[in-house]
């Protein structure tokens, strides 16, 4: 059974995830469609920034987010010169760190389905007259659908699982940062694995569902 603290944890666990994964779809896919459309020559450059975090060690990237939302930190200083508070270990500053380390879960599946749409139904839908942004909206995004729905599942999942950047900005203060990640790990350093059974039971369905609903549908938009 979850106490609690546990429903609390899920509950920050999914706040976050959806908000993420929201902002990563909005921010993602004009970036992606940036990336799979130019051929600037710093392109790969810019791909290697957002492609980081699938190497980069979460406490590395943890430490210099909170170093940034720290109150010495650039983004904490503006924060109290707005009259705010810094983001360290608050859900906002969760939020900033679990967009930063997703950004390619979502980024890449999104740029492969732009990529993979090619640039011949543009240029028709173009001689039609349709503006840049209708050619966008009405054939790029349609057919991207796999695409979408890949990375909104990646990102949401992603987001739920991470660890080592959640607490190094976030910490580990209940009711307020304490996602499932965290949870979990307090059960097993309390020798409580009946709790830490079930947290990470729950999550290694939702992983499965979450995987299993992406191929499912994938298949069937190939098959139309």
């Amino acid at each position: 059974m979850l106490n609690a603290a546990d429903l609390s944890a899920l509950s920050i666990t999914l706040k976050l995830a959806l908000l993420t994964t929201l902002i990563l779809i909005l921010i993602g896919t004009p970036l992606a469609w940036w990336l799979a459309r130019t051929r600037v020559r710093f392109k790969p450059v810019i791909e290697a920034v957002v492609a980081l975090p699938l190497i980069l060690p979460p406490t590395v990237l943890g430490f210099y987010l909170l170093i940034a939302l720290g109150p010495r930190g650039p983004i904490g200083r503006l924060m109290e010169a707005l009259g705010g508070r810094p983001l360290a270990f608050t859900f906002a500053g969760l939020v900033i760190g679990s967009v930063s380390y997703s950004l390619p879960f979502v980024v890449q599946p999104l740029q492969g389905a732009f990529t993979a749409v090619g640039r011949r139904p543009l240029e028709v839908a173009a001689t039609l007259g349709a503006s840049p942004m209708d050619r966008f909206l009405t054939i790029a995004v349609p057919l991207a659908r796999p695409g979408f729905l890949t990375a909104a599942v990646l990102g949401f999942a992603h987001t739920v699982g991470e660890f080592g950047v959640v607490l190094m900005i976030g910490g580990n203060i209940p009711g307020k940062t304490q996602v499932l990640s965290i949870a979990i790990y307090d059960h097993v350093e309390t020798l409580e694995y009946a709790h830490a059974h079930t947290l990470a039971g729950g999550l290694l369905l939702l992983s499965f569902l979450l995987l299993l609903a992406v191929y499912t549908l994938n298949r069937r938009f190939r098959m139309v």
